[in-house]
């Protein structure tokens, strides 16, 4: 997500030299480089050169501290500036009332229904509702069946009528439908259509005026650039949305929609698509956006992601384990599944500062820990449980079993004794103590 220009940011920076002060001379290289930055990422020019403007205007003048350089302090106002572009705050989408009625719009293959079951899966697992999809498009063939596909994988309900030809008559009869069985939000998946088609346009308008939602989204593929911020608007001054959502943020995109969506349509990102499973789905934070984009990484989404598989009683027997130096390959196991439900490994590490740069030539896939897991599930639950008693003759059957060699195998077994020595010697505070103490006390340790 955005690579290309975090690194045209980074370059930027550092065309920005010395100390003292920003001037409009030592500043007009960096900030050309910005907005040509911008440009290549697909933000309108317009945009570009406002943004560029506010910076300069912020900048110039201003005296930079001892401790940081000219391009530290250029960069934490490209930062504040990046998040106003963006929204300036995380905003909520409306899904109360008897029931709360969400209305989805968008283009033909913006991926509007796979977001649509996506949304389902985020209400009924995060929020705790009881989300019912309705199947509104009448139009394209196969529709009806591909949003009870995403219902069947979800567990969450669809209705549909394959009779009506209405979408009206469909949304009103589906939240009849939710009134009387308990249902709290439903979600109005309609065709998609094109922005120059008035009478698809005419229709979307009718469904709004009937249902009257509580939410309306607008999904645009965020890969269409510039052409989806175009889109966004013609939209919007049709139907008058309440939020975005962009799908297919994980895809090659240069950013430019999320970039200026806000600023040109005046209506906030408020979700945005991450892959094509069905919890590839990110609550949109401008100030975290902004971060990724500088290379800042992304530390409080992977806290958060870190704490949705959280288990406090699974992490009280595992932190008495430590301490008593019985971690074993079947916890080890046990701790890589919890990882791999946080989502794609690659991403995950991009979100930690500074490994973004570090990553970006890295292909790492979602089979990532694939050979480790084949050689733990290779092993009997005795070598398990007790790694110690795994010598040259069980090394070879592991080896085979799991199709690796029986260097990948030597290789994970002091990976392991390494990573379980560290974990009992940090369990201990006293421990813990010592070493700080020893460290503080290393003459030519950077940053100590």
């Amino acid at each position: 997500m955005f690579e290309n220009l975090t690194e045209k940011f980074e370059r930027a920076f550092k065309v920005l030299k010395g100390h003292g002060q920003i001037t409009e001379i030592n500043v007009a290289e960096t900030l050309k480089e910005v907005r040509r930055a911008l440009l290549d990422a697909d933000v309108s020019y317009k945009t570009a050169k406002e943004f560029t403007a506010t910076v300069k205007e912020k900048a110039i003048g201003r005296d930079v501290l001892t401790t940081i350089s000219p391009g530290q302090l250029l960069t934490k106002i490209c930062h504040e500036e990046l998040v106003e572009l963006m929204g300036g705050e995380q905003e909520d989408i409306n899904f109360q009332g008897n029931p709360g009625v969400i209305l989805m719009s968008g283009l033909q293959g913006s991926g509007k229904t796979t977001f649509s079951g996506k949304l389902a899966n985020w209400l009924k697992n995060k929020k705790g509702k009881k989300p019912l999809l309705v199947a509104c498009d009448v139009y394209r063939p196969a529709a009806i069946d591909q949003i009870h596909v995403l219902g069947e994988q979800l567990d969450v309900e669809v209705y549909s009528n394959r009779e009506e030809k209405n979408p009206v008559k469909i949304a009103e009869a589906a939240i009849a439908h939710a009134k009387s069985n308990g249902f709290n939000v439903v979600i109005v998946d309609t065709a998609g259509r094109l922005a120059v088609d008035e009478q698809m346009m005419q229709e979307i308008e009718n469904v709004k005026n009937a249902i009257r939602p509580t939410e309306t989204l607008f999904v645009v593929d965020s890969m269409t650039g510039q052409d989806a911020v175009n889109t966004a608007k013609t939209f919007n001054d049709r139907i008058d949305f309440d939020g975005v959502i962009l799908t297919k943020l994980d895809g090659d995109t240069r950013g430019g929609a999320a970039l200026s969506i806000k600023a040109v349509v005046e209506k906030p990102i408020k979700f945005v698509g991450t892959g094509e499973k069905m919890d590839a789905l990110d609550v949109f934070y401008p100030n975290r956006m902004a971060d990724r984009i500088l290379g800042m990484g992304d530390v409080v989404s992977l806290v958060e992601k870190a704490q949705e598989q959280y288990d406090e009683k699974e992490a009280k027997r595992l932190q008495k384990k430590i301490a008593q130096n019985k971690f074993d390959f079947d916890d080890f196991y046990a701790q890589l599944q919890q990882i791999k439900k946080m989502g794609n490994v690659k991403d995950l590490m991009g979100m930690i500062p500074g490994m973004g740069k570090a990553m970006k030539n890295v292909d790492i896939d979602d089979d990532a820990f694939k050979g480790i897991e084949a050689i733990i599930q290779s092993m009997t639950p005795k070598e398990r449980a007790h790694p110690e008693v795994i010598d040259g003759s069980r090394k070879k059957r592991i080896a085979a079993g799991s199709g690796n060699s029986v260097q990948e195998v030597n290789k994970l077994l002091k990976q392991f004794n390494e990573t379980k020595k560290v974990m009992h010697l940090m369990s201990n505070k006293k421990n813990m103590a010592n070493m700080m103490r020893q460290m503080k006390g290393m003459k030519g340790m950077p940053g100590m």
